[in-house]
């Protein structure tokens, strides 16, 4: 029997599956925080969340957090330490997949968080890297995650903050970037991973209850579709019990 849920909450379950057991996860502000927390609830009991404020824990913090610098998100924690210490990790390729959002990204994944309109009179002027240029160059995988709209999913970034894969093919490489690169999007709607030597991402996955048809007029460049085209699992009566744990006022979902 189909559980009662909503597109935003998909979407967080769907980025919780990307993490696996006994990971290393870099993770971002805000959805990020609460994907770690279901998949650490779920199926990743070993996983390890690491975040740039200094903080590396193992489980979810047990109250809400708005940002990764919460106070519960301290207490309790395996390990708590400064920002060089915690990016550190990353240049030692110990850090097995970042995970980070964006205003905008890209056909070859890559991240704009930091202007819109241009630089020298952006119409926006966005928060910036923190440390998702990092976590994205030297991740060993990259998972992003945002609303699917046509003016957020766009044929090239305004400015390019974490890097995907650049030009595309192996731009990455030749540019000495030691992380593999993005792995997933996951929007809410569907899943694009990359496909094929360009490493340009490809739907890969659609919602219960979206079309390809509504996912292609959403999406800023000619979006090809992967051969093995299927529909996103639903979520499980485990998934979301989880979720509820952690976002119990249903701040994020």
């Amino acid at each position: 029997m189909s559980l009662d849920y909503s597109t935003q909450e998909l979407m967080i379950i769907a980025s919780a599956r990307e993490i696996k057991d006994n990971e290393r996860i870099f993770v971002g502000m805000r959805l990020p925080i609460t994907a770690y927390g279901v998949a650490r609830l779920t199926h990743a009991p070993n996983a390890v969340g690491l975040f740039e404020s200094g903080i590396a824990r193992y489980e979810p913090a047990d109250g809400m957090l708005y940002t990764m610098c919460d106070a519960p998100n301290q207490l309790g924690a395996a390990w708590t330490c400064g920002l060089i210490q915690i990016m550190g990790m990353l240049s030692g390729g110990r850090v097995h997949a970042g995970f980070i959002g964006g205003a905008e990204i890209d056909k070859f994944g890559n991240i704009n968080t930091s202007y819109i309109g241009g630089i020298e009179n952006p119409k926006v002027k966005l928060p910036g890297s923190g440390g998702a240029a990092d976590i994205a160059a030297m991740s060993q995988r990259l998972i992003a995650i945002m609303n699917h709209e046509k003016h957020r999913l766009v044929e090239k970034v305004e400015f390019i903050t974490s890097p995907g894969f650049l030009d595309g093919g192996d731009a990455r490489k030749r540019a000495g970037l030691p992380g593999a690169g993005p792995s997933a999007v996951i929007t809410d709607r569907a899943i694009l991973r990359p496909h094929g030597p360009t490493n340009e991402l490809h739907l890969s996955t659609i919602h219960p209850g979206h079309s390809q048809a509504e996912i292609l007029e959403n999406t800023g460049w000619d979006l090809k579709i992967a051969p093995d085209l299927s529909e996103t699992p639903e979520p499980s009566s485990a998934e979301m019990d989880a979720l509820h744990q952690i976002d119990k006022d249903g701040y994020w979902r």
